[in-house]
């Protein structure tokens, strides 16, 4: 099933690509410097990452039990 049909794949996913872009910002700054187009949406998802990181962090730590548990 794709994660676009299933609502906690498609969250699981979501949560990936804020962490992923986040770390990615921090560890190469000049790779997501473009504010428009494609490389844009991945600068926003690590801007939500930077300012929203302790609901990022809390929404991981509940993804991660989710998954363990369920």
């Amino acid at each position: 099933m794709s994660a676009l049909f299933n609502f906690h794949s498609f969250l699981t996913v979501v949560l990936l690509v804020i962490c992923t872009c986040t770390y990615i910002k921090l560890q190469f700054p000049a790779f997501l410097q473009e504010k428009t187009g494609f490389r844009g949406f991945f600068w926003k998802a690590a801007r939500i990452g930077e300012r929203l990181s302790p609901w990022v962090a809390m929404a991981c730590f509940m993804m991660g039990i989710s998954v363990i548990i369920f």
